[in-house]
């Protein structure tokens, strides 16, 4: 199914089976990040997906001027404090700390986003 035919519900279930899966990784490299089965991480990844959607775009328009200061930067910042909110919520997910949410949110990112790059080539 190509990229302009899928819905936006079928875009976003894939990018929350993106995250879910980087999410499973970052769990196994141990970096303080735990999980406790599927189930929990499905749960993290759609909560993130969420957050990312609805929260995000209103916390990076509250923080402009940080946003200005730091040239895009403070971004990186705001997506592990909403890493870190999303696992610290459902049970069965811990993060270690801001360390481990920072990394954590860094390599889910970027497992999530070449996953979804993989998607959107099927």
């Amino acid at each position: 199914m190509s990229k302009a035919r899928r819905s936006p519900l079928a875009a976003f279930l894939l990018r929350a089976l993106a995250a879910a899966i980087g999410l499973l990784i970052v769990a196994a490299l141990h970096i303080g990040v735990q999980a406790a089965g599927y189930g929990p991480v499905i749960e993290g990844a759609l909560l993130l997906g969420v957050l990312n959607g609805l929260v995000k775009p209103v916390l990076v328009l509250l923080t402009l001027p940080l946003q200005v200061l730091t040239l895009g930067l403070f971004t990186v910042v705001i997506n592990a404090l909403l890493f870190w909110l999303a696992l610290s919520v459902v049970p069965g997910l811990a993060v270690a700390g801001f360390t481990a949410a920072l990394v954590g949110s860094l390599l889910v990112g970027f497992i999530a986003w070449g996953l979804s790059r993989l998607f959107e080539a099927l």
